[in-house]
């Protein structure tokens, strides 16, 4: 194995262990953290603080520090989430989500900038296309990495299993289950009684074991990248004020703004998986111990379906498959500007779904999130609609965009696409 792609290998494996440690935990923040809404709440400043930090920390943290260090630097703020949960308050649970939220953007920034660099590097001294190790590289990685939303959720649903509830829900409880979960309303079942302390500091101790254990294995075996690569130079020159004011600027493109309600439908619908569907349908009904197997099939099947995508839309085209990648293909020559509007607009909705879910029924917290689903799917209409429509562009610019797309085909081939509930 070359030193390039064993770097790959570490970084994915590092990933793996800190994010079996974050994902699986905020998973059960809206049924651990329950009272007041802390948990939600919690979940919501994360992604206001990512929103933040997205803007400015990545490009100067990079530039100071380089990849390697500023991704062990930014695992540690996830640890403090883990440590932050051992005595679960607002003085402990707020600041150490403010925390984590600013490490966000900077490690998996610092994660892109890595795996590119290393592929383009590995690309010239071998005399391979840049894009095709590229896209190796982050297949291998999302091969390794997807396993974290097994292995973190098994394990919490193994440890809460040692104290399961005991007896049976009634059908008279099961009916403030679900969609009619209204948070006063609703009444305390067997399946919802709290876990032990002594299962939760267990669990918290191997998420945070876990944790460290990422951290040494990046500090210790990650190779450090050189620092007299031209296109990184180049990179790292582009003020931070100006990446800030390019978001912004994007949104002169009409696409751009048709797009919103399809960006931020990610963070409404991945915000109603981790925030009411764990709390109100399978702790309500099933126990918090179940709450791990549940999740195990939602990642299984994002897995999965990322997988085939990749493949059907190779016969179907974007217009079917029109949530593989898109960003990408309609912004060939914007790409940074309109992926940090991805950012951007997801993490607003994410924001947003966390921010009302202690006010609202689940029932209605669902209307809303179909309403948003069906104004995406009209708008992302319109958007083809000005793609077909558009003059044709020089030759040139065509090329370019082809090669784009067909790069961004092959990525979808060899990649699982991440979930985005994962920052």
């Amino acid at each position: 194995m070359d030193s390039n792609l064993k770097n790959v290998v570490i970084i994915a494996i590092g990933f793996l262990f800190l994010f079996t440690a974050y994902g699986a935990l905020q998973n059960l923040q809206s049924s651990l953290n329950k009272e007041e809404g802390l948990g939600v709440t919690t979940l919501s400043v994360i992604y206001a603080s990512v929103i933040l930090s997205s803007m400015f920390l990545p490009p100067v943290l990079i530039k100071k520090f380089g990849c390697k260090w500023t991704i062990t630097f930014s695992m540690c703020c996830y640890i403090t989430f883990s440590l932050g949960n051992f005595y679960a308050s607002w003085f402990t649970l707020i600041p150490t989500a403010i925390i984590l939220g600013l490490g966000a953007a900077p490690l998996w920034s610092a994660e892109s900038t890595y795996l590119t660099t290393s592929g383009n590097i590995y690309a010239k001294k071998t005399g391979k296309l840049g894009k095709d190790v590229i896209n190796q590289y982050f297949g291998t990685f999302y091969l390794i990495f997807q396993t974290s939303g097994v292995w973190g959720n098994l394990i919490s649903s193994l440890v809460f299993q040692q104290d399961p509830p005991k007896g049976e829900i009634t059908k008279e409880q099961l009916l403030f289950c679900g969609a009619n979960d209204c948070m006063k309303t609703s009444t305390a079942t067997n399946s919802t009684k709290h876990p032990g302390n002594d299962l939760i500091y267990t669990l918290l101790g191997i998420y945070t074991g876990s944790g460290i254990l990422a951290v040494l294995l990046i500090a210790v075996f990650l190779g450090q990248l050189p620092n007299d690569s031209e296109e990184n130079e180049e990179e790292k020159n582009i003020p931070a004020w100006t990446r800030f004011l390019a978001t912004f600027q994007h949104l002169k493109d009409k696409r751009q703004c048709f797009l919103i309600p399809l960006t931020m439908y990610s963070g409404f619908e991945q915000g109603f998986i981790s925030g009411d569907y764990t709390k109100s349908y399978v702790t309500c009904a099933l126990g918090i111990h179940n709450v791990g197997f549940v999740m195990i099939c939602f990642s299984g099947a994002t897995s999965l379906c990322s997988l085939m995508f990749g493949k059907l839309s190779q016969y179907t085209g974007r217009k079917v498959l029109y949530a593989i990648a898109i960003y990408g293909v309609l912004f060939v020559k914007n790409k940074e500007a309109a992926f940090a509007n991805y950012r951007l607009w997801e993490s607003l909705g994410f924001v947003i779904a966390f921010g009302y879910s202690t006010f609202l029924c689940v029932y209605v917290k669902l209307y809303i999130v179909l309403s948003v689903l069906i104004l995406s799917v009209v708008l992302y209409g319109i958007v083809e609609v000005l793609e077909h429509t558009k003059p044709p562009e020089t030759s040139g610019s065509e090329e370019k965009e082809s090669q784009a797309e067909e790069m961004d085909t092959q990525r979808c081939e060899n990649d699982t696409v991440p979930q985005d509930i994962f920052f």
